[in-house]
């Protein structure tokens, strides 16, 4: 077979454009594909919800990708070590309660088991925007992340979810999208963004889970998020918080 650059090329237009009008309207929208985003796709999938997950960069992973200053490693505690065991991650154990796993290893697994439960991803793609319906948050508005690094004046397109995740990590994007467009009060002591505090990462591991909330009508916040929504403080390359930030945020929203 004579292989033709043109047919290549229209393959792979009309799958893409296929799967993002497919996924224009989505249970729940994730922004940011880190470790508690990609969790909390994978369970929430699983669960028969149609899960969109954008990510401002062309790899996904966030900060585990290249575990603790690109020694791509990553460390667990014991209730971490169980949920990369239930992903069928290696794990090894350095001293008591505490285990390491390669971060490479880690990111395409869960990523993976995400995708063969229906979530899809769609990276390269940055939130300039959210759609508000009535008080409540009810869509992304999306744009190509080179767009927004060169500045270029294009227009975005739009996505309607029944439930939005900010799983951005330190930036918490869509919510300070929210907390400068919108006149919404999130459930912080301020009622604004409260930024993270130094590292610690005993406290913030556990704070960690304690801030996975709905911040908003229709907007929760996970994972590294969450602390930085909430003042906590920074836990650096310890991810047992992180993934189970993950999975409380997919809880919560199905028992919702």
């Amino acid at each position: 077979m004579e292989l033709n650059e043109i047919t290549i090329t229209r393959a792979i237009i009309d799958r893409f454009s296929e799967k993002l009008k497919e996924y224009t309207d989505v249970d729940v929208a994730i922004v940011g594909a880190g470790p508690s985003g990609l969790v909390a796709s994978y369970f929430l999938a699983k669960a028969g919800k149609k899960v969109a997950l954008f990510e401002r960069k062309l790899s996904v992973g966030g900060g585990m990708w290249a575990g603790g200053m690109m020694f791509n490693e990553i460390v667990v505690q014991d209730a971490g070590k169980d949920l990369l065991d239930y992903f069928g991650v290696t794990t090894r154990e350095y001293e008591t309660g505490y285990y390491t796993a390669d971060a490479v290893e880690s990111v395409c697994t869960i990523c993976s088991r995400a995708m063969k439960e229906g979530a899809r991803i769609f990276n390269c793609v940055s939130v300039e925007d959210v759609i508000i319906r009535e008080g409540r948050v009810t869509g992304l508005v999306i744009n190509w992340s080179p767009v927004e690094m060169t500045g270029l004046h294009v227009d975005p397109l739009s996505v309607a979810a029944r439930s939005v995740i900010d799983a951005t990590g330190h930036p918490t994007e869509v919510l300070n999208v929210i907390q400068r467009k919108a006149d919404m009060r999130l459930a912080t002591k301020t009622g604004a963004v409260m930024g993270e505090r130094s590292m610690w990462a005993e406290k913030a591991e556990q704070l960690t889970l304690d801030n996975t909330k709905e911040i908003c009508p229709g907007v929760y916040v996970s994972g590294m998020a969450a602390n930085a929504a909430f003042g906590g403080p920074r836990m650096g390359p310890i991810f047992g918080g992180m993934l189970l930030s993950g999975k409380k945020v997919a809880e919560l929203i199905l028992d919702a």
